[in-house]
């Protein structure tokens, strides 16, 4: 177990990486988003039951949010081994909730969330992402890992648009993102937002030469017997119960910010750069001008409000725009729970500093690793679904280009020996790694049964129509046949498809080369003189050697929504901590 220094890419289970291959006190900041099915019936996630449905929001997670075994396991590993404070609670919700989904869901966070602690730098924070049918109970969950006196926040997102969903309940439009440090002494350092126009117009009447601005006093409430409590300009604070107190925001204005100088010698010098005015009636007081600064810094509610351009001050963007839900955007990858880049970059720019290491191990797409990479982090992904894995490779590549920086990719199969004891152990997990390394993507999860043998796709363009042209995909573990090219032959008909790839952990039979070679060729129109096998085998060998499927290649792949070019970025801010 040693520190990370590389970016790195898991596929696993978080709770086992954690343990085998993350140090103590190794990560600056954490951000997770735990699959859970907010769009099941809420009743159902709290009902004792066997039967085969599921609150799982991906496939993968069917078995870990059940309570089963594995999740009575869990509950006495926290109570007999984790903390105190962790396990009573624990069986003061088991007392409550009973043996249910629920259950199960809060005692496999329970361990992950002592593993995320451990991880943790003391300097470090942790964003929990989630939705309100659960929020209560890991807030309780997070109070007794991390401790309630480091709750920082409960920030609420708005994740979509008006909800139709309406009957007998208000429109779910809102996640809770719920913010712990690991100390008191913790990197933070939040942005701003354009304050309103109204807000402006209102306050800020004034103008000169530096801008616009309002007047605010000069002293704070006490009396002090030092400098700070005698008179200046023939203006006595102590008369009135007070004592001067310049504010933070006219440091720049003086040398060294302020430092060696008396609280007069920083009057005297802000009065002769005209930014404190004097009383002009009896009984006034000296008041300084209070220029418009950068905007409002964050507050704990992140609302995207549609419509509002020109509602600003000196800018064109709509309220909260840079952390606006996804809708049609060209960073939209078609997974299911897809975070828009702007929430994980806002986070991580507040809670982090550059080349400080981000943590998330839940990394489903992978928006926190693009938002590290993009803001000169060092980051770490974990997932348990090879497809999550695939969807995060090329959305780097993309995204990044030559300017990616280099990562690891650790616990996929790097040999045929590896990829048959995947195949073994989870024969959907093997068949969704290897159209990954096919560059396909999925037609299909676990829980739909068969349809006609197709496993995935592969769309490219070959012409100029912007119509995409498509493979269809088999995927095989073992016990290939002849008969099985004829099916796909079959399927590729039936989908009007252009292409059929055949992907096998055996070699094939000679009969199976055969039944290919008798399918003829492909030839695009516009590329005369380029022809392709129509139907084609490759061995989980050849994939790994880096043989890829024929095909025209003169069009980038449509087979996945490519990520939006992004560039690297510096930062210009100070760091600090709290």
């Amino acid at each position: 177990m040693t520190q990370p220094t590389p970016n790195q890419l898991y596929f696993g289970d978080n709770l086992g990486v954690m343990r085998e291959h993350l140090a103590d006190a190794s990560v600056d900041l954490i951000y997770l988003d735990p699959p859970f099915n907010s769009d099941a019936a809420y009743n159902v996630l709290f009902r004792e039951r066997s039967g085969d449905a599921s609150a799982a929001q991906i496939t993968a997670f069917d078995d870990t949010w059940r309570w089963n075994r594995d999740s009575e396991y869990a509950y006495r590993e926290v109570i007999t081994a984790g903390p105190p404070q962790v396990g009573e609670l624990l069986a003061a919700l088991r007392a409550f909730l009973g043996q249910n989904d629920m259950m199960a869901y809060l005692t496999m966070m329970s361990q992950r969330m002592i593993e995320l602690r451990r991880v943790l730098k003391d300097t470090g924070s942790i964003y929990l992402h989630c939705d309100p049918t659960a929020s209560h109970y890991l807030k309780l969950l997070m109070d007794s890992v991390f401790g309630p006196d480091n709750f920082r926040s409960e920030i609420i997102w708005r994740r979509t648009s008006a909800h139709n969903r309406t009957t007998r309940q208000y429109g779910p439009i809102h996640d809770t993102i719920l913010f712990y440090s690991k100390t008191g002494d913790f990197t933070f350092h939040p942005g701003t937002r354009p304050y309103n126009n109204d807000y402006i117009e209102g306050q800020f009447r004034y103008h000169d030469e530096r801008g616009r601005y309002r007047t605010s006093v000069l002293t704070g409430p006490g009396q002090r017997s030092g400098e700070s409590g005698q008179a200046w300009q023939d203006y006595n604070p102590t008369a009135s119960g007070r004592h001067w107190a310049i504010p933070r925001s006219l440091r720049p204005y003086l040398p060294d910010a302020g430092a060696g100088m008396s609280s007069h010698q920083q009057l005297d010098a802000l009065y002769e750069q005209g930014l404190i005015v004097l009383p002009q009636r009896a009984g006034g007081q000296p008041m300084y001008k209070q220029y418009v600064g950068e905007g409002v810094p964050y507050q704990d509610i992140w609302a995207y409000q549609p419509n509002t351009r020109g509602v600003l001050y000196d800018s064109n963007e709509n309220i909260d725009e840079d952390v606006k839900y996804l809708g049609n955007e060209k960073e939209r990858l078609g997974y299911p729970t897809q975070k828009p880049a702007g929430l994980l970059e806002r986070i991580v720019v507040t809670s982090s500093n550059e080349g400080d290491v981000v943590l998330d191990p839940f990394c489903g797409c992978g928006t926190a690793m693009a938002a590290s990479e993009r803001l000169g982090r060092r980051w770490i992904g974990i997932d348990i679904t090879h497809l999550a894995i695939s969807i995060i490779r090329r959305r780097m590549a993309d995204a990044f280009g030559s300017e990616l920086q280099p990562y690891d990719v650790i616990g996929l199969p790097q040999d045929v020996a590896s990829a048959r004891a995947l195949a073994q152990q989870d024969r959907y997990q093997f068949e969704w790694w290897a159209l990954g390394i096919a560059d396909a993507r999925p037609a299909r999860d676990r829980r739909k049964g068969a349809d006609g043998g197709v496993d995935g796709y592969i769309d490219f363009f070959d012409d100029n129509s912007g119509k995409p042209k498509r493979i269809v995909v088999q995927v095989k573990s073992g016990g290939v046949n002849r008969g099985m090219i004829a099916a796909l032959k079959g399927d590729l008909e039936r989908e009007k498809a252009e292409l059929g790839l055949f992907i096998t952990l055996d070699e094939p039979t000679a009969p199976m080369l055969q039944e290919a070679l008798a399918s003829g060729f492909y030839e695009p129109q516009c590329f005369p003189g380029h022809r392709y096998p129509r139907l084609q085998i490759l061995t989980i060998a050849q994939l790994l050697a880096g043989q890829p499927a024929e095909y025209p290649r003169m069009a980038p792949s449509a087979t996945f929504a490519p990520a939006p070019r992004r560039r690297r970025i510096r930062e210009q801010q100070s760091n600090f901590a709290i």
